[in-house]
């Protein structure tokens, strides 16, 4: 029986750590990928006695991620699912004083290297009629907010991109989904604030976030959809958060 491989981007914390930790438990061969080694090699203690791949690199780095992807070992090229999460946001500055490395890191990333994964993992699935594409998106793809121009405007490329690969890659049978979560609590803020942890723990304050294993739980279930369903489009907030920018808060 051939074994399912599950490809996670950005696993070393946060969302794609815990989803690689729960598709493991779900009986997937793991590739995680990450730009930090030492983080890569502690989840494979975690995993267990899992088949684990760890492959150390940048999404942005465009000819690295095409080099390290197009020579997996041949028992890991047929990628059965791949989760699309590596993702960064940098910043809070209105559009007028926004800082240029700022908008470089989010659309390299966010944009960018998602679409480098794919165009190394997808045409496999393409020749194979067979996969599934879970792209990580954001409600700051569904609406956006105030300072958060160029990081809105690379999840709403990440959600128009996910709508176009559902139709491209509709005759071949791959699903294709889209999952938007609103706040939930992980690195996140503390790289939107370069490292102040003050200000990035204001941000989870007074209310109950997700955490990574809500959207982790939420993969676990697309993922085990019998063939003929696909979760397209999923957006899942914190009870309390009505919008990107409408939370109740208690404090």
């Amino acid at each position: 029986m051939k074994k399912k491989i599950a490809l996670i981007t950005g696993a070393t914390s946060g969302i794609g750590k815990a989803t690689a930790l729960i598709l493991a438990k779900n009986g997937y061969s793991i590739i995680a990928t990450g730009r930090r080694k030492e983080k890569l090699d502690a989840l494979k203690d975690e995993l267990g006695a899992v088949d684990y791949l760890p492959l150390v690199f940048d999404v942005r780095e465009r000819e690295k991620v095409l080099d390290v992807l197009g020579s997996l070992p041949d028992e890991w090229k047929q990628v059965d699912v791949l989760v699309n999460n590596a993702g960064n946001a940098h910043g809070m500055d209105p559009i007028q004083t926004g800082n240029l490395d700022d908008w470089d890191a989010m659309m390299d990333i966010n944009v960018k290297g998602l679409l480098y994964v794919s165009k190394a993992i997808i045409p496999g699935m393409c020749e194979r009629k067979s996969g599934m594409v879970i792209n990580i998106g954001s409600i700051a793809g569904k609406e956006a907010y105030p300072n958060g121009n160029v990081y809105c405007g690379s999840k709403f490329a990440v959600d128009a991109i996910t709508k176009g690969m559902r139709i491209d890659l509709n005759p071949f049978g791959i699903r294709v989904v889209a999952i938007h979560p609103g706040l939930v609590e992980t690195e996140f803020s503390l790289v939107r604030f370069k490292g102040d942890d003050q200000r990035a723990a204001t941000v989870y304050k007074g209310f109950e976030p997700l955490v990574a294993q809500d959207i982790a739980e939420i993969i676990e279930f697309v993922v085990n959809r019998p063939a003929h369903v696909v979760l397209a489009d999923i957006v899942v907030l914190p009870t309390a958060q009505a919008s990107a920018t409408i939370v109740h808060k208690t404090l």
